[in-house]
């Protein structure tokens, strides 16, 4: 067990701090794309319906209506290709996994926005 550890770490990529989000918040995602000897930076932006795993193995699901059909991505958290991670706003709701979203469509799915208190 301990050797798969060394292995792990051996081949861990450099830490990056995103801003902290959770589900219900609407993200855009700065994602890597290599197109033959191409590279581009793509913007995905959409809902985060889920975070699931635990400490380094973190994996979240980005959420996204595309020409009228829900498109879900998986992002891990650890991946090289994600250049940035921004927060576009900050959703008010009352569960963990937001599978419900996936059956409603037009103003149903809308998220109600959560607003913070900036001290001062």
């Amino acid at each position: 067990m301990d050797l798969i550890k060394v292995v792990e770490e051996a081949f861990a990529t450099p830490k990056k701090n995103f801003d902290s989000f959770g589900p219900g918040d609407t993200v855009t995602v700065a994602y890597r794309i290599k197109e033959g000897n191409k590279e581009r930076i793509q913007q995905y932006r959409g809902v985060v319906i889920r975070i699931s795993g635990h400490e380094d193995k973190k994996r979240f699901t980005v959420r996204k209506i595309s020409d009228g059909v829900g498109v879900e991505r998986i992002f891990p958290m650890e991946s090289p290709f994600i250049e940035s991670i921004t927060v576009n706003k900050l959703g008010k709701v009352r569960r963990a996994k937001l599978y419900y979203l996936r059956n409603l469509t037009g103003k149903k799915a809308r998220i109600k926005e959560r607003f913070v208190k900036k001290d001062k």
